[in-house]
């Protein structure tokens, strides 16, 4: 993990120094990924939410006051992108068209960029996958990030207020709910 809080850490993140950000998108890149396809977005846009996300994260290096993690800077940064992302489908009403569907399973050679599991392990992960997504969109969307971020991601009650801009009891009463 990023130690923020060692000497200089917050002071190379801010003028910067590549291989900080780089060791810190690293480290965040997975979580980032769960969180962006946790929050509904199919793989193909949650990658293209997390790059954004990570570029304005380097973007913005030097606005870091290091009062959070890096990580949770970031997941801040995420869940505003994700947002973004929802108001312009609400605008465009768009759906997904066979050319993006495609290039998000097959690779450049037309080889599977994820090959499918056997049939069993097939079923038994799309079926937990439905349901959990069942239950996951019958919740708002404050609900749906905060869960996610907690029992998902693992990030404390402070990190998660910081993240999506709540109070600590305003939290406890989405998580609750």
């Amino acid at each position: 993990m990023i130690d923020v809080a060692g000497g200089g850490q917050v002071e190379r993140i801010r003028v910067g120094d590549p291989d900080t950000l780089e060791a810190i998108v690293r480290e965040c890149l997975p979580g980032l990924l769960r969180s962006a396809t946790a929050a509904g977005l199919p793989f193909d846009r949650a990658e293209d939410a997390v790059q954004s996300a990570l570029m304005t994260f380097v973007q913005r290096a030097s606005d870091f006051d290091g009062r959070a993690r890096p990580s949770t800077w970031i997941h801040g940064i995420l869940i505003r992108k994700i947002m973004e992302h929802r108001r312009g489908l609400a605008r465009d009403g768009s759906a997904d068209d066979i050319d993006a569907v495609v290039e998000a399973r097959f690779d450049e050679n037309g080889r599977w960029s994820r090959p499918p599991a056997g049939p069993v392990a097939e079923l038994a992960r799309r079926q937990f996958r439905e349901q959990l997504g069942r239950c996951l969109d019958a919740i708002p969307d404050p609900q749906r990030l905060a869960f996610s971020l907690k029992e998902v991601e693992g990030f404390t009650t402070q990190e998660i207020c910081k993240i999506l801009d709540v109070s600590a009891n305003h939290l406890g009463v989405i998580l609750y709910r």
